[in-house]
């Protein structure tokens, strides 16, 4: 661990009198008698665990080349879970500030929902609507109430002093609350056929949330492929038996790791095939569509190489929650979730709150980020933050005013 040498020699910072300037070997003397003086004192720990740190008076520093503004609320995040906390800290007359970033974790300003093409499970939309203009609809309302959103992505933060900082590249934002709702990010494996754009299949056959995308019509009665061997794998290979005529769980290893009930809901099910030691290599097109038509997949024990037809293959490897740009400022689980406080809101920092999948490990759907188990669940914990915030500002006296 380093300190600058003059901050050892002068915490306070301080202008260094005149006659400090010295020869060498006197300023050495005073520098030693300095340096034993501090890691004397008790205070010594504490200064270096600072110097550590994104400390206070460093984040105020790095304010100093930045557009300062001030809010009583600041929401991280652009998905269902943040405009839903938007919407109603707005109605509460809190006039909130969000970040909806630019390209964070590789997502357009929406989240996840912007990845999908139909969403056929929100309540209110009988027909149906695409994920990026539900989000859209859900970025308008925001605006409309008094949110005032910002395309910039949101890089730190400093939670040890109240008011809590947020910082962009060009803005600094000092504000009496945070929601913290930057969502996860569906983990991809990556092989030809398998990405974007130009000889890819993603959102064209390929996906990663079977329960958002496994009832679209281009999936029903057809063979799919499910890649991966945990909880997840099972459930959704499980639920895609529901429309699919056939289900292939491919998996690199000669077994699951997914807990013993849900490996035998699985391998029990007539529907669902397993290809042990397996992985896809490629995917290709339906002759004369732009959909997918199948997989090469390689046995990884003989290393043959077959033909897997199936015109849907779904990711099932896990998550990533966005919540690295906190930089261990929050409780965290194993995983990387934000820990809250059962039933509520709240994070380890009182005053910070966190809602949808960047908390939430279990329901990861549109609805529970907007709510929490079911379709009145994603809508659910993003209203909760926002009630959260609100009761937190009236007890600190913070919601009667006007944001600076």
């Amino acid at each position: 661990m380093k300190f600058p040498f003059h901050t050892l020699l002068n915490p306070s910072n301080k202008r260094i009198p005149r006659e400090m300037h010295r020869s060498p070997k006197t300023i050495t003397k005073q520098a030693l008698k300095k340096v034993r003086s501090f890691f004397s004192t008790p205070a010594a720990s504490a200064s270096i665990a600072a110097a550590s740190s994104s400390s206070s008076s460093s984040s105020t520093a790095a304010m100093d080349d930045l557009q300062t503004l001030k809010f009583r609320l600041c929401i991280i995040g652009s998905g269902p879970a943040a405009h839903t906390a938007a919407v109603y800290a707005a109605r509460a007359e809190l006039k909130p500030i969000l970040f909806e970033g630019w390209m964070a974790n590789g997502v357009a300003p929406g989240g996840q929902l912007t990845t999908t093409t139909d969403v056929e499970n929100f309540p209110g939309f009988p027909e149906g609507i695409l994920g990026f203009e539900l989000m859209d609809r859900c970025r308008k309302q925001s605006v409309r109430f008094g949110t005032e959103v910002v395309t910039e992505t949101v890089n730190r933060v400093d939670f040890t002093t109240s008011p809590f900082k947020v910082f962009t590249d060009s803005k600094a934002v000092l504000a009496d609350s945070v929601i913290v709702a930057t969502g996860a990010v569906a983990k991809r494996l990556s092989f030809p056929g398998s990405g974007e754009g130009s000889g890819g299949f993603w959102n064209k056959g390929i996906s990663a949330c079977a329960v958002c995308d496994g009832a679209a019509p281009i999936f029903r009665n057809k063979p799919l492929a499910v890649i991966g061997g945990g909880d997840s794998a099972m459930e959704e290979a499980n639920f895609l038996t529901k429309f699919g005529s056939k289900v292939y769980i491919i998996h690199r290893r000669n077994e699951f790791r997914a807990s013993k009930i849900m490996q035998n809901r699985a391998l029990s099910n007539p529907k669902i095939e397993v290809l042990w030691n397996s992985m896809a290599v490629e995917a290709y097109g339906e002759q004369g569509k732009e959909v997918l038509g199948g997989l090469k997949v390689k046995n990884l024990v003989t290393e043959e190489v077959s033909d897997l037809k199936v015109s849907g293959l779904f990711f099932a490897i896990g998550h990533e929650p966005a919540t690295k740009f906190l930089n261990g400022q929050l409780q965290l689980d194993s995983d990387g979730y934000v820990v809250t406080k059962p039933g509520t809101t709240e994070t380890s920092v009182r005053g910070v709150f966190a809602a949808g999948d960047v908390q939430d490990k279990k329901y990861r759907q549109a609805v529970t980020a907007a709510g929490t188990a079911n379709a009145e669940e994603v809508f659910v914990l993003g209203c909760m933050a926002a009630l959260d915030a609100e009761h937190y500002l009236q007890e600190i006296g913070s919601q009667t005013g006007k944001n600076d």
